[in-house]
């Protein structure tokens, strides 16, 4: 079954039974990618890392071939 049909199914059981009818698929995906763009911010903060630009400083060091500077 497919998460259509599932959703489908879904929504006329709710309709039969006088509920509300489920969230569509897919219709939380932003909040769900909010929440693990956070979540990693956090981890990376906790573990001393800077939380914004981890990835291009990333690359720019392996463009580069600069060193990472140790901090002070």
């Amino acid at each position: 079954m497919s998460i259509t049909q599932q959703y489908l199914l879904d929504t006329y059981r709710a309709s039969r039974h006088g509920e509300a009818a489920p969230p569509a698929p897919g219709s939380h995906d932003w909040e769900v990618a909010r929440e693990l763009r956070d979540y990693r911010q956090f981890r990376a903060v906790v573990a001393g890392h800077p939380a914004h630009g981890r990835i291009r400083g990333a690359l720019r060091r392996w463009l580069h071939g600069q060193r990472r500077h140790p901090a002070h």
